[in-house]
C-alpha cells in the first residue's frame, strides 16, 4: 500500500492529467497498484469451492489416467501385428475388458480382446481398433491392415497428468471443470483465499427502501440492490451498511464502521459538488483521496482512495474507498470498469481483461473528443456472422431500463469524436461481466 496522499511509484507519470478528468486507463492503473492481495486462505470442501480463488498450486498426487486405457469401444491388440498383416489382419477374440473390471487371462500370438471405452489395456495391448472397422465372425475378428497405426486409440498413463504435476496454479478463480478435475484427483478438500469483505451503502434522504412508503420528492434506492447483485457474482462477502442521510456526521460513523469491517467500501453518491455532496468532504478528513473525477462518461464524479477506521490517516485499520455517483446506470460502469478488477486483484486473483469485439454501429454516435464513454447497445450478428450493435435509445445516467435492455456496451475511446453509421466500434459484451 502506498503511503497518504501519494501515486504509486510507477503512476507518477499519470499526475500530469488533470485529477478532476483522469482518463480511464490512467485511473485503471492507478487503482490496480494501490491494491495488496489478500493473504489469508482457508480449507473449504471441494463442493462449496466454485468461484473461490485458489491459493495454492494443486498438486496432482496421481497420474491421470491411473493406466493406460482405450480411448473407444473396439477390440485392443499389439500393434505389431499390423507389420505382419497383407491387406486383412484376422484376430481371435480371447475375452472383453471394461471400465473397472480389466482383462486379466493371457493373451497368446494373434490374439485380441474386446475392450471398452476407459478399459485398462491389456497386458501385451498397445492399439485399439474400432468396433465400426471389423467384421465379426464367431470368436475372430477381420480389419484391413491398413486401417490404423500401431498405437492408436490408446490413452497412455499420466497422459492428462502426471503425479507430482501442477494440476491447477495458484490465483486461478475455480470453474466447474475446476472441481471435476480436483474430484478426479481424489481430493475432498481445497485451499482457497479468504473472501473479501465489501461493505456499501447508498447516501441521501430522498432514498427508500423498496417497501416503504414513497414520500413526496422521494425515489427508491435501486443502487443499493444494484451492488449486491455485482459483488455476489465476484463471489465476495457483501455488507449492506443500508442508507445513510445527507448528515455529515451520520457519514463519518458509516464510514469508520465500513472501515473497520472491510476490506474495501462502496458508496453511492455525494461525490459530486452539491451543497448536499458530504462524501467528499468527509473523505478528505478520515483518508487519502488518490483521484475524484474521471474523463468517462457515465461516470465522472469517482473518489478513489483509502480510508482509516481510527478516523485519520495512518490511525487503525485501512480500507479501500470507491465513491461511486448516484446514478444508476454511471454507478453500475464506474464498478465494472474501475472497482470490479480491483476486487478481483484484491481477492488473489489475475484481473483478466473483458474482451472486446469489433462491431458495425448501425447508428450514428455522438461522441466528444477527451473522454472515453461506455454506451449501451444491443449486439448481434447478420447471416454472414458479422457483428452489429445499435444504442439503446436515451443514453442518460439515470435510465436504468436500457442497462436491462442492452446487452453490451459500446466502448468509444478517449480521443474518440462523433461516428457515422456504418463505423466500426468496439464492443464489450455484458455476457461474463454482468
Amino acid at each position: 500500500m502506498t503511503t497518504p496522499n501519494t501515486f504509486p511509484a510507477s503512476a507518477a507519470s499519470l499526475t500530469q492529467f488533470d485529477p478532476q478528468a483522469l482518463p480511464v486507463s490512467a485511473a485503471q492503473a492507478i487503482v490496480l497498484e494501490w491494491v495488496t492481495p489478500l493473504a489469508q486462505s482457508e480449507r473449504v470442501p471441494l463442493r462449496d469451492a466454485l468461484a473461490r480463488v485458489l491459493a495454492a498450486d494443486v498438486i496432482s498426487p496421481i497420474d491421470v489416467p491411473a493406466h493406460d486405457n482405450s480411448a473407444m469401444d473396439g477390440y485392443a491388440f499389439d500393434g505389431a501385428a499390423l507389420a505382419q498383416g497383407a491387406g486383412a489382419l484376422t484376430l481371435t477374440v480371447a475375452g472383453k475388458a471394461f471400465a473397472g473390471h480389466p482383462f486379466t487371462g493371457e493373451l497368446a500370438a494373434g490374439g485380441c480382446v474386446r475392450i471398452m471405452t476407459g478399459a485398462p489395456m491389456p497386458a501385451g495391448c498397445d492399439t485399439v481398433v474400432p468396433q465400426e472397422r471389423v467384421t465379426t465372425q464367431d470368436d475372430t475378428v477381420t480389419f484391413p491392415a491398413d486401417a490404423l497405426a500401431s498405437g492408436a486409440n490408446r490413452r497412455r498413463r499420466g497422459e492428462d497428468l502426471a503425479r507430482g504435476g501442477v494440476a491447477l496454479r495458484a490465483g486461478r478463480v475455480l470453474r466447474a471443470s475446476d472441481i471435476g478435475l480436483m474430484a478426479s484427483l481424489g481430493l475432498v478438500d481445497v485451499k482457497v483465499k479468504r473472501r473479501l469483505r465489501v461493505a456499501y451503502f447508498s447516501t441521501g434522504d430522498e432514498l427508500r427502501s423498496p417497501g416503504q412508503p414513497l414520500d413526496a420528492g422521494c425515489i427508491y434506492d435501486s443502487n443499493r440492490y444494484t451492488l449486491g447483485a455485482m459483488l455476489r457474482r465476484l463471489d465476495v462477502e457483501p455488507i449492506d451498511l443500508g442508507v445513510v442521510r445527507d448528515d455529515p456526521d451520520a457519514l463519518a460513523a458509516t464510514l469508520l464502521q465500513a472501515a473497520e469491517s472491510a476490506d474495501v467500501v462502496l458508496t453511492s453518491g455525494g461525490v459530486s459538488v452539491g451543497e448536499a455532496d458530504f462524501t467528499r468532504t468527509q473523505l478528505q478528513t478520515l483518508g487519502d483521496v488518490t483521484f475524484w473525477g474521471l474523463a468517462m462518461r457515465p461516470g465522472r464524479p469517482l473518489a478513489f482512495g483509502r480510508i482509516w477506521s481510527g478516523g485519520r490517516p495512518g490511525v487503525g485499520r485501512a480500507a479501500l474507498l470507491f465513491g461511486l455517483p448516484g446514478n444508476p446506470v454511471a454507478t453500475m460502469v464506474s464498478f465494472y470498469q474501475i472497482v470490479r478488477p480491483a476486487l478481483i486483484a484484491m481477492s488473489g486473483a489475475t484481473p483478466q481483461p473483458v474482451p472486446l469485439i469489433p462491431a458495425r454501429c448501425d447508428a450514428p454516435i455522438r461522441k466528444r473528443a477527451g473522454r472515453t464513454e461506455f454506451q449501451r447497445g444491443v449486439a448481434g450478428r447478420d447471416a454472414q456472422g458479422q457483428w452489429h450493435v445499435t444504442p439503446t435509445g436515451s443514453q442518460s445516467s439515470g435510465a436504468l431500463s436500457t442497462m436491462s435492455e442492452a446487452n453490451c456496451f459500446i466502448v468509444l475511446a478517449h480521443e474518440a469524436a462523433d461516428l457515422d453509421a456504418g463505423e466500426s466500434v468496439d464492443v464489450m459484451l455484458f455476457d461474463g461481466l454482468v
